[in-house]
């Protein structure tokens, strides 16, 4: 009966010792040379007997045909569970099993030395699997009723190894070192080259955007938040500003990734994930355009066989430790991001960069667009059509060569844009998903004139698309416009300035004095606000951005210090202040309708008309 007990435990059950799936292993009922107390004995070993059993079906039935399943990743078994977390739980689960196994050899041995033995025996030696296995079935059990997948195990066997029982908790971490070593060759494979091998999408992080935005309720994004105007929306857009919504058209091998969140172990923290995405996405952004002859050197300065030895150091140590990861993890990303300081900085001419950004989407060239605006005039007061973007392109060329742009490198990256209705919108100049509208006109609409609905579109060279992103672009692209509409009501205004000088020999009537009133008004209100644009917003939020680059060597540094720049301009600038913004938006639509009666001589107007139109200007002043 021993040699059929040890049979039993051992996963292979008899006539004495059967097996039922519902009720696991028992001793069969009414056999006469038991007594009870064996009886009952002989039922606490089958329980180790049916642990043991239901093991084995489960390393067996998801790691028994590798080869099967290695041609098959994507196919989960009939259970639905799959993937290499779970086979490595499995071969952690085996490798436990195996002192059980060696203690039941050990005791087949005993008894064939002295067959005086007794069960008691057989049940001290395997007392010490009493409290281990009931704890582990539990792991096995949670993982195949919930289906828990990739590194969701980790966080499982993690949790559940959190005990007080010492025996559990270093089975359960031995185990939980195994499928670590899973995650290390994820991790060195995305931060030393640039690969996620992630067939089955197991892995905290995944190819494409993060799917938080895109369940969002349009109403809850409308909702007013109450920040003097701010919506739900727009804050979102403030603390966001780095959501690549599309593929750059100078650059259509980057990818965008994101982490998976929901398979991120809860002892890795987020801002160490984050981390490790930049790495991985800076790899591979320096993979794929390792051809550039401009590019000298790898990324991470040929330390990638240090790091991977260090990886390799952590993947043997038998706890988790998260300093020593996170140190590790510091120390790559600090190499990368230094090497893209350099490669932004000094070879691709950053400040560069950011000169002609400023000079072009916010208007530092004002000369420039003081003569395109008189060139364009009449093209865009019109509603745009096909031939329109063509001929604002032309006057911009026109306009370039007027003031004496003397880079003729810099115009062919530049391209004004104008959308109108029936434009293809695959065109990549035009609108891009996800990004932000023109404020002047709403997507769906026809623009009550080309103005409302010009653009600009600057061609980004590699390596600074990663900061001028398409959605970056377009952030740029609202304040281009809203700068370009109070630069052209301004200069409109000066227009009616020198129409008033050429008529003040003419004898003047008392409308005459309310109208030329109204636009000093106008003026002095309209060249305050754009001085404050200009001087208190742009030029001090340019310098400041200016400062914190040369004052750091590190990307994401610089990258911060971008977001919070372009978050200023719009929070500044009123754009994002719904109530001023429309109030500011009234005020020039008021100015640009008085220039145009100005300008069509209309003298028929009466005095309480004008000074209707001055009432207006006082209470839409007075709303500010």
């Amino acid at each position: 009966m021993i040699h059929e007990l040890l049979l039993a435990l051992s996963g292979y059950p008899g006539t004495i010792f059967t097996w039922n799936k519902r009720t696991g292993l028992q001793v069969s009922q009414d056999l006469p040379f038991l007594h009870p107390s064996e009886t009952s004995v002989l039922n606490r070993l089958c329980k180790l007997g049916s642990d043991y059993i239901r093991f084995t079906e489960f390393t067996e039935q998801h790691t028994g045909h590798v080869h099967h399943q290695e041609h098959h990743t994507n196919q989960p078994s009939q259970t639905g569970l799959h993937g290499i977390y779970l086979r490595a739980f499995c071969t952690g689960l085996d490798s436990m099993l195996q002192p059980y196994r060696q203690a039941l050899l050990d005791l087949e041995q005993e008894f064939l030395g002295d067959p005086h033995l007794t069960i008691s025996h057989v049940n001290y030696k395997l007392d010490q699997f009493q409290l281990l296995f009931p704890s582990v079935i539990v792991v096995v059990e949670t993982i195949k009723s919930q289906k828990i997948h990739g590194c969701q195990i980790l966080e499982t066997v993690y949790k559940h190894s959190c005990g007080g029982l010492p025996p559990v908790r270093m089975a359960l971490e031995k185990i939980l070192a195994v499928c670590h070593g899973v995650m290390y060759k994820q991790l060195a494979a995305w931060m030393l080259h640039g690969l996620l091998l992630d067939q089955s999408e197991e892995f905290f992080i995944k190819q494409g955007p993060s799917a938080g935005g895109a369940v969002a309720n349009q109403d809850e994004e409308e909702e007013d938040l109450g920040l003097g105007g701010l919506s739900g929306k727009q804050l979102r857009e403030l603390q966001d500003l780095r959501l690549i919504e599309e593929e750059n058209m100078l650059a259509p091998s980057l990818q965008q990734f994101s982490l998976r969140t929901e398979m991120l172990p809860s002892y890795i923290p987020i801002r160490v994930a984050e981390k490790i995405l930049f790495v991985g996405e800076s790899v591979q952004m320096f993979e794929n355009h390792n051809h550039s002859p401009s590019i000298a050197g790898s990324i991470l300065k040929h330390q990638e066989d240090a790091f991977a030895a260090e990886l390799h150091r952590l993947k043997q140590q038998p706890l988790f430790s998260l300093v020593d990861f996170e140190n590790l993890i510091d120390g790559i990303r600090s190499t990368v991001a230094e090497h893209l300081w350099t490669l932004m900085v000094e070879e691709a001419d950053l400040l560069e960069q950011l000169k002609i950004i400023k000079d072009f989407y916010l208007l530092g060239r004002g000369e420039l667009y003081q003569v395109f605006i008189d060139l364009a005039q009449h093209m865009l007061k019109a509603p745009p059509t096909a031939v329109t973007e063509h001929d604002v392109n032309v006057a911009f060329q026109q306009a370039a060569h007027k003031v004496l742009l003397d880079d003729d490198n810099l115009l062919p990256l530049l391209h004004l844009t104008v959308d109108y209705q029936g434009k293809d919108g695959k065109d990549p100049s035009g609108p891009r998903e996800g990004a932000t509208p023109p404020q002047d006109a709403s997507p769906r609409e026809v623009p009550p004139t080309g103005w409302a609905a010009l653009g600009l579109a600057y061609k980004v060279q590699w390596p600074l698309h990663i900061l001028f992103t398409p959605a970056v672009l377009e952030k740029y692209n609202v304040v281009f416009r809203y700068l370009l509409s109070v630069r052209r009501v301004q200069s409109q205004l000066q227009h009616c300035w020198a129409l008033q000088m050429q008529r003040k020999h003419l004898k003047s009537s008392q409308s005459d004095a309310v109208k030329w009133r109204l636009r000093n008004h106008m003026a002095f209100l309209i060249d305050n606000l754009q001085y404050y644009l200009q001087v208190d917003v742009l030029e001090s939020q340019f310098t400041q951005l200016l400062q914190q680059i040369n004052s750091t060597r590190d990307f994401e540094s610089i990258r911060l210090a971008h977001d919070h720049f372009l978050s200023n301009l719009l929070a500044q600038s009123f754009i994002l202040l719904k109530p001023v913004f429309h109030c500011l938006n009234e005020i020039l639509e008021l100015c640009q309708s008085f220039c145009s009666l100005v300008g069509q001589s209309v003298a028929s107007q009466d005095e309480r008309g004008m000074a209707q139109q001055l009432d207006l200007l006082v209470k839409v002043n007075a709303a500010l």
